[in-house]
């Protein structure tokens, strides 16, 4: 039977929730007006003003928030609450341009933490669960959201940050823990390094795993499941709008409800902006109905996705969104072909290859290359050429079938990919140097 942390709320019918979010939006809008002159400018120039807003109907009016808006309003800029009123910031890691800095009041927080409640108790958690968080703490919201979220179900938690996988393995194994939360490639790399200490699923106690932050595919979702013997669930955030838990999977694991009683989601065209209708592929947008120090209205997410309304078996209304295809902004494009890192995972574990890969894309002679460095398990490594050419030619036909353009693959050695304890750094990109 489904259990749900807050089942008046995750069970509410579809015209309560509309009418929560109706509420919330114009009571944020004034919010926004009246507290964030940069927000303020926004909307004067886009000629709108806090009456035009009615609803969720109207929402379409505002004007976008991106990156580029947080980064140039950096640090300040968008607070909407004193100073005084905040009690924390989170970060994000900061890969380009200036840190975008969060802020967050004590409601907030006990907001996120709910969120985060909701998912840990969709994938089976309970008050009698040890739950090992192994996200990074700190800046990055992993940690402190899936923690804060642990401690509000009553899970025993176990907060072991990201890294020192040997103290990891010992208290999975010493606790008992039975949820893991972590990043999906370093969930696949203590999966690994059990399996090398010669244990078998059956000789872990995980039950579920709630893992997010980075892409990763159904396929490397089956291969953690069988190496931990676990379900895998995803969970899906982002800093700007909290951290995890805007989004979470049910026991029918065939998308993430998004918690439309604290986001609004819309699907636009990533080209014209324009509001797409339920089912089409576009990019996702949310706007924070409940956040009071830093609340974000219509901010362009850059990930490709769809959004889902068709009743879900596990009982939840809230919408539900699919599993990030990519981003509108990060997606490589080579030689005149959209390529995205999620593809490439496909091909490589239909073919039986673990998840540790790097894709290498350079200029050569003003023509664009694709190489691909896959990791051999141990027990596929071998010094035969003409093997390892072998298998690297059907890799190079399944690619070339998937994507429509060559990629040259090279098979290395066991363990020569450096290992990520936080996100994969996955593609290398050297056109941009």
């Amino acid at each position: 039977m489904e259990r749900y942390y807050q089942p008046e709320i995750e069970t509410a019918s579809r015209e309560q929730i509309k009418a929560w979010q109706d509420e919330r939006l114009v009571k944020q809008v004034k919010h926004v007006w009246d507290n964030v002159p940069y927000y303020r400018a926004k909307m004067e120039k886009a000629g709108v003003t806090p009456e035009d807003i009615k609803g969720r109907d109207d929402l379409h009016k505002l004007p976008f928030v991106t990156k580029d808006d947080l980064r140039e309003a950096y640090p300040y800029g968008l607070l909407a609450k004193p100073l005084a009123d905040c009690v924390r910031i989170q970060s994000t890691s900061g890969t380009t341009g200036k840190r975008v800095v969060a802020f967050y009041t004590q409601h907030d927080i006990d907001l996120w933490e709910d969120c985060c409640a909701r998912a840990i108790v969709a994938v089976g958690g309970t008050k009698e669960d040890v739950c090992q968080v192994s996200y990074g703490y700190g800046l990055f919201t992993g940690g402190p959201g899936l923690n804060g979220g642990s401690h509000k179900v009553g899970c025993l938690t176990i907060p072991t940050s990201s890294g020192n996988t040997e103290r990891q393995i010992m208290f999975i194994r010493d606790l008992n823990a039975t949820i893991l939360c972590c990043t999906p490639s370093y969930a696949a790399y203590l999966g690994e390094s059990m399996k090398e200490m010669g244990l078998t699923p059956d000789q872990i106690p995980l039950k579920a795993g709630i893992f997010g932050a980075e892409a990763w595919s159904e396929e490397m979702r089956h291969d953690i499941e069988k190496t931990l013997g676990i379900k895998a669930y995803d969970i899906y955030g982002l800093t700007e709008l909290s951290g995890p838990g805007v989004s979470f999977e049910c026991s029918a694991q065939s998308g993430m409800h998004i918690n439309e009683d604290h986001f609004i989601a819309e699907i636009i065209d990533p080209e014209t902006g324009e509001v797409l209708p339920e089912g089409s592929k576009g990019e996702l947008v949310f706007t924070s109905i409940t956040k009071e120090a830093f609340p974000l209205l219509r901010y362009r997410t850059r990930d490709i996705c769809i959004l889902s309304s068709e009743p879900c078996p596990c009982g939840r209304t809230h919408i539900k969104m699919s599993k990030p295809m990519g981003r509108s902004d990060d997606m490589l494009i080579i030689r005149g072909v959209n390529v995205f890192p999620s593809q490439i995972e496909t091909v490589l574990l239909n073919n039986g290859y673990p998840a540790n890969y790097q894709i290498i894309v350079d200029r050569v002679r003003n023509t664009d290359t694709l190489d691909v460095q896959v990791e051999m398990t141990p027990e596929m490594f071998t010094d035969n050429l003409g093997e390892i050419d072998q298998r690297q030619k059907t890799l190079m036909d399944s690619m070339r079938a998937m994507l429509g353009i060559t990629a040259k693959v090279t098979l290395v050695a066991p363990k020569s990919i450096v290992r990520s304890e936080g996100k994969a750094v996955r593609v290398i990109d050297k056109r941009k140097i």
